[in-house]
């Protein structure tokens, strides 16, 4: 069992904890059958585990529902185009719970245009999802520095950024749009936040800190 399933049947009620036992074993069947026979739903539509996907909220609690997507998704064993659809058809608590299984499901950069696609938004918690760890290892220096700044923008804490001490270390040139970006919102009599504080101390090459 896994430490997010183990959590969830501590939290959940009988009837969730019963509707999350058949969703997974749904989810399962899919993904012992997808080789030969992929599994469809009724009338050829999406397969029954990923309309279980959909529903995780409604049965489970809004609270619950990323743990549940997630479990569902390993379970399925889901590819970069099983995400990639489930993100464009879904809501934006279901594209977020994509956001959130991608660094543990895609191992490549292929899903990088669903990050691309949320940091396009001003949805903050897809912002959120889309700064974690898959960001931090695939996106290329000029997407991630504008990253940076679109938390900046939107308000979305940079503790939501993976990796930022790692990646920011020593970038000049995220430095110089975080100063100017600073002295942006001096000019027009707006607060300089301590976050964008922080993002730029951290640029500061080893030798200069």
């Amino acid at each position: 069992m896994t430490p997010i399933r183990k959590e969830l049947d501590g939290r959940l009620g009988g009837a969730a904890r019963a509707w999350l036992d058949e969703a997974l074993a749904e989810a399962a069947h899919a993904a012992a059958s997808a080789p030969t026979a992929p599994d469809r739903g009724a009338a050829g539509g999406p397969p029954s585990w990923e309309m279980r996907f959909a529903s995780a909220g409604r049965h489970c609690g809004q609270d619950h529902a990323d743990s549940v997507r997630t479990l569902l998704l390993h379970e399925a064993r889901a590819d970069t185009g099983t995400l990639t659809r489930l993100y464009h058809h879904g809501t934006a608590a279901e594209r977020r719970a994509v956001l959130l299984a991608l660094p543990s499901l895609v191992p490549g950069p292929e899903a990088l245009p669903l990050v691309e696609d949320a940091l396009r938004t001003n949805d903050t918690r897809l912002v959120a999802a889309a700064v974690g760890p898959y960001a931090a290892a695939h996106l290329d220096p000029h997407s991630w520095r504008h990253a940076v700044l679109k938390c900046l923008f939107t308000g979305v804490p940079l503790d939501a950024v993976a990796g930022l001490p790692e990646r920011a270390r020593g970038d000049a040139e995220l430095a110089r749009m975080l100063t100017d970006y600073a002295a942006e919102r001096t000019a027009a009599g707006r607060p300089v936040t301590a976050d964008l504080h922080r993002a730029l101390a951290v640029t500061v090459p080893p030798e200069e800190s």
